[in-house]
């Protein structure tokens, strides 16, 4: 299974959350499971860094990289095929971040793992 983790998700998982459900848990670390972290996510972390509304324990690049890399996620690029989703996304969500992890998810057949009810609305799987 190929997972797409929403920014939250990512990082409730990097700091042992226990906003994350167990679901979420076992499907993250499910060996078997593809784990995927959009540099869509990477761009609204840094973003919400600088705007002071996450705090983080080191800059955003170190943070990012190191927490993705130890967790043995995957980065999934921003690709023409996903942007091109945006057209035909219904305005169910108004998060542009959110919007382009639809997207994505979309584009690449990927499970989106999510609390956001919001994004369960579009024609894709997500799972909390």
């Amino acid at each position: 299974m190929n997972i797409l983790l929403d920014t939250c998700a990512f990082l409730w998982i990097v700091s042992d959350s226990p906003d994350l459900s167990d679901k979420a848990r076992r499907l993250f670390a499910d060996p078997d499971n593809k784990v995927y972290l959009s540099v869509v996510s990477a761009w609204e972390i840094i973003v919400k860094n600088k705007l002071g509304k996450l705090p983080l324990p080191e800059s955003p690049h170190t943070f990012i990289y190191k927490w993705r890399t130890r967790h043995e996620i995957s980065s999934l690029p921003l690709d023409e095929a996903a942007v091109l989703q945006l057209s035909r996304l219904p305005e169910y969500h108004k998060d542009p971040f959110d919007r382009v992890l639809i997207c994505q998810a979309i584009a690449n057949s990927h499970i989106i793992l999510t609390p956001d009810i919001h994004i369960s609305q579009y024609p894709l799987r997500t799972v909390w």
